[in-house]
């Protein structure tokens, strides 16, 4: 049965000696087994939090776009809504009528 290692690729930063010895540090002390494993995935949470942000926020941008559209060109009401708003009319009339 053949398995499938995802390719891996190299990233390298240059950071200040005591930079990078601040970061060690949290990540002994946040359990992790190396340096690697804590920049990797406290970036990869950051890099969530912003593209979940960032994506609520187009959708948004594009909702309330839809929305305005809507109210200031509205459709023209269907045969089934004028239909809708004729059986409410007489509906309400009639209920006048009775209740009088």
């Amino acid at each position: 049965m053949a398995t499938s290692i995802e390719e891996q690729t190299r990233f390298d930063a240059r950071l200040p000696k005591k930079q990078k010895q601040f970061f060690e540090r949290a990540a002994y002390l946040g359990g992790y087994r190396n340096l690697t494993e804590f920049v990797i995935l406290a970036v990869q949470e950051k890099a969530k939090e912003i593209i979940k942000e960032k994506e609520l926020v187009i959708a948004s941008e594009r909702d309330s776009q839809i929305f305005f559209d809507a109210i200031t060109n509205p459709a023209k009401p269907s045969k089934t809504l004028k239909k809708a708003l004729d059986d409410y009319n007489a509906f309400v009339s009639n209920s006048k009528l009775n209740n009088d």
